[in-house]
Order: C-alpha cells, then structure tokens, then sequence
C-alpha cells in the first residue's frame, strides 16, 4: 500500500481508501495504517446527516440528525453484526431550531453524572429577533423523550446568514460545559469583540450560568460567558484524558484551518487580526500570521481539509494510537491521526482516504475508535483491530 510523503514542517502519511461493506456484514477489508492494522465495520446505517454522537452510560449512542433535528439512538452499538438504529426518534426538543445552510440541530453531550440526573445537552441553531444564533438546551431523557427541557444559552447577538454557528460541545473534568461559536461568517470582526458571543469558545456551569471564575466574569462589558475569544468556527472540541486539558479547532477561511489547545483563559487566538488563510475570493484578510497577545496554533492546514469532530484516543484495542488526536476531515474526505507526543504533533497520518465526509470522531467506552459520515445515508462506523 502505497505512503505519500509530503515536505511540511511535519510529516503527512497517506493511506488508501478502504472499501466497505454494507451494514450488517461481519467482514470489511483490512487496512494497514502505521502503528496498527485495523478493519472499518458498519455499526449503523441509514442516519440523514448526523452530526453528533454521545454514549450513554449503557453503551447506547445518542446521535443527531442535522438537516431533521432529530435525536436518534443507536442501540446494542458493540455488537458483534453491527448495532441496531431505533426507529423511534427523542421527542422532545426545542421548537425554534432554524434549519438551513450549516443550521439545524447540531451537537450532543451526556452530563457526567447521566445516571443520577439522566441529563442530556444538545446544540443547535436557534431561530429568535434578529435571526439564529448557536444555543443550548438540557433535559431529562425518560425512555424515548427529553422531559423539563430548559434552555441554558443562548449568543447574543442573533444575526442572518445561515453559516458558522460553532455547536461542538464537551464536559471538562471539573463537570464545566465549554461551547464553541463560530463568528456567523458575514461578521468576522466580532471575534474580537467580547461584547458579543461571536467567534468564541464559552464556558459554563451545568445549569447555563457563568462561573464566577471566569477570565470576564467581573467585566460588565464583557460576556462573563466567554473563555477564549478570536476564533473562526470550532467544529472539533475534545478534553484530553491524561492532563484533563480541553482542546479545539476551527475552520480556517481559505486555507489556516487550526488545532489550538485552550489552556490560558482569557487567551485571544487571534481571528480574523491574524491568520494563515485568505478570503476564498482570494483576497486578503490579514498580512499578519503572528501578532503579540494573540495565541498561535498547535498546528494550521493549508490547503484547508475542513475539519469537523474530533476526538483523543484513550482505549486499549489500539495502544499504539494512545493520546492520539484524531479529526475528521470534510473537504479530504478522511479521518486524520495526529501522533502527539505531549502538546506537539510529531507526524500526521491520513486513513480511510476518500471514504467520506467526516463529520464526528469519538472515542468509545468499549476502546474501539467510531466516525459519522456526513451523508443523506449516514453511517456510523467502527475502526476495529486485527490481531
């Protein structure tokens, strides 16, 4: 199987794609990756765009339906034939989901303690005065409903356009809710204003509310909300197992798509004052790659690959991939392994080339590695190791 070198400042490795089989079948073809040998097996099918995914404590998988606003779960996801897609949508959810372009319903999150308070998160595009904008909502899943729904956020302020709402959603390990927004595309320069939710990553206590330890909690001006500021649109956030640091990236514009980690509160990662991309006109956005105050990323793709989910791999079927960042990639068409050797990409790794867009990336309970593609006919898939 043919490796394709490229002359970055790291190293790229790419593989050929893998063909699949249809769900339900016990045998896919065998990819040979760097570190491990691995078979793709169709866990679900038949999922109109997902766009999130989160275990419950059960093994069961709660995945989102984008362009339906539907909640789906997938049960039985370890079995050995694959698992089996519920028919009955979560009933349930916010009534003002604004659907169209990158809108609609979006991500989902487990609270850390599901099995006492049976908490569930989901992300999506909210419809209100002036437009949409990324909000929160949290219920109670009962059987196959979310009961006492509340929603806990919402960005300010709602504006048109239908792009770049952010959505990701992840626990930290103090149980803190961080929330990516993206800067709504037609209004980049607010990413610098933290004044509005625009273009940040937010953190939250469980309920919504802002922590008073926030870097802005004491800034009337201020949104007390926001964490980081400077961003384009966080498609991929994940906390990182072994150090409990929170991680993300964003979309570049034309290229200077980031992965940054978020370990100074406050920081300003710069948008769209520095980046490493250009308009997709072709024009100009900053001259600047570097600036003082603003933070630089732990890596940037240029050409963009658009990321979209992502997630560190922590299980043991796959120890050579142990702290491994993985992403999904929307315009490539691949997963992406970036092999970390503490906050450092040593060498980049491109698998399942070609197979799909990639829209979510997790990491299971069962230490198998899971992807969503972003398809009419969306699957869930499992990476699997062969002995």
């Amino acid at each position: 199987m043919p490796i394709h070198r490229f002359s970055f400042s790291f190293t790229v490795r790419a593989l050929a794609v893998v063909l699949l089989l249809p769900a339900g079948e016990t045998r896919a073809d065998v990819v040979e990756s760097e570190a491990h040998a691995f078979r793709v097996r169709a866990v679900a099918a038949g999922l109109h765009y997902p766009w999130g995914m989160a275990f419950l404590p059960n093994g069961d998988l709660l995945v989102t339906e984008q362009r339906k606003g539907r909640l789906r779960l997938v049960k039985d996801v370890n079995g050995v034939s694959g698992g089996q897609l519920d028919p009955r949508p979560i009933t349930g959810l916010p009534a003002n989901i604004r659907f169209g372009g990158q809108g609609g319903l979006l991500d989902v999150a487990v609270h850390p303690d599901f099995a006492r308070n049976r908490l569930v998160y989901v992300s999506y595009s909210g419809s209100g005065p002036g437009g949409a904008g990324t909000e929160a909502a949290r219920g109670q899943l009962r059987g196959y409903e979310l009961e006492n729904l509340q929603t806990i956020f919402t960005a300010e302020p709602k504006t048109g356009g239908t792009g770049h709402y952010g959505s990701r959603l992840a626990f930290a390990a103090d149980g803190k809710l961080f929330i990516t927004t993206g800067d709504r595309r037609h209004r980049m320069q607010d990413a610098q204003d933290r004044s509005n939710h625009l273009g940040a990553v937010l953190r939250l206590n469980d309920d919504g509310s802002a922590p008073a330890d926030n870097p802005f909690a004491t800034r009337g001006d201020y949104k007390p909300e926001i964490y980081s500021y400077g961003h384009r649109n966080g498609q991929g956030l994940a906390l990182r197992p072994f150090d409990n640091s929170m991680w993300m990236h964003e979309h570049g514009p034309r290229g200077g798509d980031e992965v940054n980690k978020l370990d100074k509160p406050g920081a300003n990662y710069g948008w769209p004052a520095v980046t490493y991309g250009i308009d997709y006109s072709g024009a100009i956005i900053s001259a600047y790659t570097h600036a003082p105050g603003m933070e630089q990323p732990v890596v940037h793709w240029t050409p963009s690959i658009a990321p979209s989910g992502m997630a560190f791999y922590d299980g043991g079927r796959f120890p050579k991939w142990k702290g491994d960042l993985f992403a999904g990639a929307l315009k490539l068409r691949h997963l992406r392994r970036l092999e970390m050797r503490g906050d450092t990409v040593m060498a980049q790794e491109i698998l399942l080339d070609g197979i799909a867009r990639i829209r979510d990336v997790e990491s299971g309970p069962d230490g198998y590695l899971y992807i969503l593609t972003d398809e009419r006919d969306g699957r869930l898939l499992r990476l699997e190791p062969v002995e």
